[in-house]
């Protein structure tokens, strides 16, 4: 079900025949959408359709843009102005599919943080190497709408010419003199025309999102094909978007680590949509996650009473501060200690937190804290470590004049408490020694909540091809993460980078050993999984590498909550 924004006039909302008719042609329902700026009829709307349709109309008022109109300004239409740019964004948080046409390209930009010409002819200044002799094209032609007035050139490597099988030059109609001056920071220039101004802008993170100058929808109506691919793509992302919705309404989605208590110490609103924060209950809803891990991190110090002392206390404020903020938000999210407890609170329309420990420096050397963390705040898992040696074992990261080292003589009888108590044993950030070791260690299976494979970023956080297949033999799971160093080495890493790692872990460990843990707000998250509402973008590529239904189960905390149940044993609600 494509929603197509209608344009609103002296006689009402209309819509021109062109726009449905493409959708209709492409194998999709066309819905018209009136003006409204209420946010709630809005979000309402935007729950029952699967992509987004732009339609063109009049100019843009520039005081939204921050400009004052200048006099070849033309009509506006403020009903349209707002309730579209609200939708715009409302839309691009849910990862909605968006095609933009002509003003639709123009209020896709500027909702998305990029800018806009008022007009053409009064401060466009053509490239010196154009064809057009110094002056703009005839952006607004006097020809019949099915027929093309000028090129535009699709750039090399765009979605935009995958989509028109690659073709480098596209024959388009134009009608229109207001255009995109900046893409701004999430979209690229995917074509242009010869005198340079830009025709067409796409997402630069992966997203499906397309913006056109022209009018593709008036070829339809000649029964020119040119210009379809645009409409099936639309409607094929719509598929792919409601696929993936529909399978996270009936899957409980996990992610296993995020750091998201570091900032509870802040004025953070858990409730709204936060800036501050990568999670919050907004973007677990818009981006389909059930249920989150938050963890207590513990900056490694001084291996000193002082210091274990205060590491305990931290974590402890920690633990509490998170409990607090599932009290405050109560209606909408509970604390979980079990998968029993998850599953329960799914099935009541609720999100869920569990607890954990990131840094076994939190219980210094006093196995007894192990028993008080469980019993006052029911942890589920402990990392052992983290970046630099501590009581317990190595790092993988250690700090300067530390050596690396596995499981101490404490670590081993930390371990063997941690399966007493049913709290998994966590080994991300442990050293190479140390994973080997806790497993030899450990009479239950292990996790490593966030660490992705070293095969394809070499990093001493990541696990190597035999650890992974020495954990998997054990039962236990690796949960690849989100965090740009950990997916490349060299640039900026993206969604396709955590695809990549996740399609090697299953290579190697097989599909009941893998998982997700984002570590958001821990510096996780890369274009296309910045924030927990983008992790219904993961979904639809796993779809779209063929992964089932039960593949997604197990990816998306079946294979964890395996481990934690083994774990826990008889500790059950």
């Amino acid at each position: 079900m494509i929603g197509i924004t209608g344009n609103f006039g002296e006689k009402g909302c209309e819509l021109a025949e062109g726009y449905f008719e493409s959708i209709l042609r492409a194998g999709a329902t066309p819905v018209v959408l009136p003006p409204t700026t209420d946010a709630d009829a809005l979000t309402s709307v935007l729950d029952r359709i699967d992509g987004l349709l732009l339609s063109g109309g009049a100019d843009l008022n520039p005081l939204y843009v921050g400009e004052e109109p200048i006099p070849a300004l033309g009509s506006i239409n403020p009903r349209r102005d707002l309730s579209e740019l609200l939708l715009i964004r409302l839309a691009f948080d849910r990862q909605l599919p968006i095609l933009g046409i002509c003003r639709g390209i123009q209020l896709l930009t500027v909702a998305l943080d990029g800018s806009i010409w008022q007009d053409l002819g009064c401060a466009f200044e053509c490239p010196e190497d154009s064809k057009c002799q110094g002056a703009p094209l005839k952006h607004s032609q006097n020809l019949d709408r099915t027929v093309a007035s000028h090129t535009v050139g699709t750039a090399e490597g765009s979605l935009l010419r995958e989509i028109m099988g690659g073709a480098e030059t596209l024959y388009v109609n134009s009608f229109h003199h207001q255009a995109v001056r900046e893409a701004g920071p999430h979209l690229r220039v995917s074509a242009t025309a010869p005198d340079g101004v830009i025709e067409a802008v796409e997402s630069s993170e992966h997203k499906s999102i397309l913006g056109v100058q022209w009018h593709p929808e008036c070829f339809c109506l000649a029964d020119d094909e040119s210009m379809m691919p645009l409409f099936r793509w639309l409607k094929d992302e719509a598929a792919s978007y409601r696929a993936a919705r529909e399978l996270h309404s009936h899957i409980l989605s996990l992610d296993s680590h995020c750091d998201t208590p570091m900032f509870f110490n802040q004025e953070i609103h858990f409730e709204q949509r936060d800036p501050k924060i990568l999670v919050d209950l907004h973007k677990m809803q818009e981006g389909g996650l059930d249920a989150s891990i938050m963890v207590a991190y513990i900056p490694q110090g001084p291996l000193t009473e002082e210091g274990r002392t205060a590491a305990c206390d931290y974590a402890h404020s920690q633990l509490l501060r998170v409990e607090q903020l599932a009290a405050d938000c109560s209606t909408a999210v509970s604390i979980a200690r079990s998968p029993q407890q998850l599953y329960r609170l799914k099935a009541d329309g609720k999100r869920a937190i569990m607890l954990g420990i990131e840094n076994g420096y939190a219980i210094g050397r006093d196995l007894s804290l192990l028993s008080r963390f469980k019993e006052d705040h029911g942890i589920v898992y402990m990392t052992l470590c983290h970046n630099g040696n501590n009581d317990i074992c190595g790092s993988a990261k250690p700090r300067e004049g530390e050596q690396l080292q596995g499981v101490s003589d404490f670590g081993a009888d930390v371990i063997r408490k941690m399966n007493e108590l049913g709290i998994m044993v966590d080994l991300s950030h442990a050293s190479e020694l140390s994973f080997y070791d806790a497993l030899d260690i450990s009479s239950m299976p292990i996790v490593c909540s966030h660490s992705s494979s070293r095969a394809l970023c070499d990093h001493p956080r990541n696990l190597t091809d035999d650890q992974l297949r020495a954990l998997a033999a054990k039962g236990g799971v690796a949960q690849v993460t989100f965090y740009n160093g950990f997916l490349r080495t060299d640039g900026q890493a993206s969604i396709l980078d955590a695809v990549a790692h996740l399609n090697h872990m299953v290579k190697v460990m097989g599909i009941e050993h893998v998982g997700i843990g984002t570590d958001f707000d821990g510096d996780g998250g890369v274009p296309g999984l910045a924030s927990a509402s983008e992790l219904i973008n993961f979904t639809r590529r796993l779809l779209r590498e063929r992964y089932s239904e039960d593949d997604l189960r197990l990816i998306w905390g079946g294979n964890f909550l395996r481990v934690m149940q083994q774990v826990q044993g008889e500790l059950r609600d």
